[in-house]
């Protein structure tokens, strides 16, 4: 069984979907810890009322990004992680998490990647754009995170069609639906070896 730590910043829709995965049997995995910038997340309150530990860090906690990045890495050691999955994190992976986690560390984008990436492309701002942009298709990708944002190698992605009546918010719907279980599926594709991490 592989150990998982979840990094949520908001509800953590798509962290119930993997804790559900695992507890159904379907996903062959535990969640150890989830770690969440925001205090007030109810991702930590979900994940609290599933036992499972729990971790709020931020600059709030910690005085400079530099000691954040060694406090998150730290945090992840402490618990013996395998797989570190960023489930709606909004905050950038520093140096230090990124080299000791090195293509261990994978993210879900709600777009079909590399269309819509990048710094500011994130939550509503990713589905206005597809939309202002006329896209027949959009998607969600399951990406290894690196030093830029939404640039790592592409693991999975699945297709929605955009709808001639669709709004920004109904294909926010869509696409959520989308990453609850590519997500899950992807993980465990990863943990039995159908998907390979690169491994530069």
């Amino acid at each position: 069984m592989k150990r998982l730590s979840l990094l949520v910043s908001g509800r953590g829709s798509n962290m119930a979907a993997i804790i559900d995965a695992c507890r159904h049997g379907h996903l062959a995995a535990t969640v150890e810890l989830v770690i969440s910038n925001h205090k007030t997340s109810p991702a930590l309150t979900l994940a609290q009322a599933n036992n499972i530990k729990t971790a709020h860090l931020n600059t709030d906690t910690h005085a400079s990004p530099e000691t954040l990045d060694r406090a998150m890495r730290d945090t992840l050691r402490a618990h013996d992680i395998d797989l570190v999955v960023l489930a709606g994190f909004m905050q950038k992976i520093g140096p230090h998490m990124l080299a000791h986690y090195k293509n261990r560390i994978i993210n879900i984008h709600p777009s079909l990647l590399p269309k819509y990436g990048g710094q500011g492309m994130y939550g509503m701002n990713v589905h206005r754009a597809v939309m202002a942009a006329g896209e027949k298709e959009s998607g969600a990708t399951v990406h290894v995170v690196n030093d830029a944002y939404d640039a790592g190698t592409i693991l999975a992605q699945q297709v929605v069609a955009v709808a001639s009546t669709e709004t920004p918010e109904s294909l926010a719907i869509k696409v959520l639906q989308v990453e609850h279980v590519l997500f899950a599926e992807t993980i465990q594709k990863i943990i039995d070896g159908r998907i390979l991490l690169p491994t530069d």
